[in-house]
C-alpha cells in the first residue's frame, strides 16, 4: 500500500532527525535508558513499531472490481457520456487562445479518455460472456479498436475531433450489440 510506505518513510525520517539532534546536543546522561540501547536494538524497536502501525491500519483484504457485489448494472451510456465530454473538450480547446485554459482542457480530455477506457473495459470483461462473443464475433475487435481510440494513439494523444467522432461511433456499435443481448 502506498500510504503504508509513506508512513514508514515518515517514521524513518523522524528517527533520523532524532539521531541527528542527539549528535548535535551531545550524549545524554550516562544512566539514561537511551545510553543502554545499541543501534541494532534501536532498529529492532523501530521495526517493531512500524509493524504495529502497519498491522493496525492496513486493510486485511483489498477488492478490485467495478462493483464489489458485482451489481449487475452495466450500460455503454457511461462510456458514451465520457466520449462526448472528450469531444466537447477538444472543441473548446480549438476555440480558445488562452494557454492556461488549453492546458486544463488537455488534462480534462486525458482524464475523460481514461474513463472511457475504464467503462469499456468493465463492459468487455464483466458484462459480455462467451456466448455473446460467439454470437457477435466482431465484439472483441470492436472493444479493442474503441479502447485504442480512447488511448494515447487516439483521443488521449490528440485534439482532433474526428478521432473523437470515430470513438463515439465505435461506442455506438458496442451499444447496439449490448442492447441486443439485453433483449435476448
Amino acid at each position: 500500500m502506498p500510504w503504508v510506505k509513506y508512513l514508514a518513510k515518515v517514521m524513518k525520517k523522524l528517527a533520523l532527525q532524532g539521531l541527528w539532534l542527539r549528535s548535535i546536543l551531545g550524549p545524554r546522561h550516562p544512566d539514561s535508558l537511551e545510553s543502554t540501547i545499541n543501534d541494532g536494538e534501536k532498529m529492532k524497536i523501530s521495526s517493531a513499531v512500524s509493524s504495529v502501525f502497519k498491522n493496525a491500519i492496513e486493510p486485511k483484504s483489498v477488492a478490485f472490481a467495478h462493483c464489489d457485489l458485482p451489481c449487475g448494472v452495466y450500460d455503454p451510456a457511461q462510456a458514451k457520456i465520457e466520449a462526448l465530454s472528450v469531444k466537447a473538450t477538444m472543441e473548446k480547446y480549438a476555440a480558445s487562445s488562452d494557454v492556461d485554459f488549453k492546458s486544463r482542457a488537455v488534462a480534462i480530455k486525458e482524464e475523460r479518455s481514461e474513463l472511457v477506457k475504464h467503462h469499456l473495459w468493465v463492459l468487455w470483461t464483466d458484462y459480455f460472456k462467451a456466448p455473446h462473443f460467439e454470437a457477435y464475433p466482431q465484439l472483441n475487435a470492436l472493444f479493442n479498436e474503441a479502447t485504442k481510440l480512447a488511448g494515447a494513439g487516439g483521443t488521449k494523444g490528440t485534439n482532433d475531433v474526428a478521432v473523437a467522432d470515430k470513438l463515439i461511433a465505435k461506442i455506438d456499435e458496442i451499444a447496439e450489440i449490448f442492447w441486443a443481448t439485453k433483449k435476448a
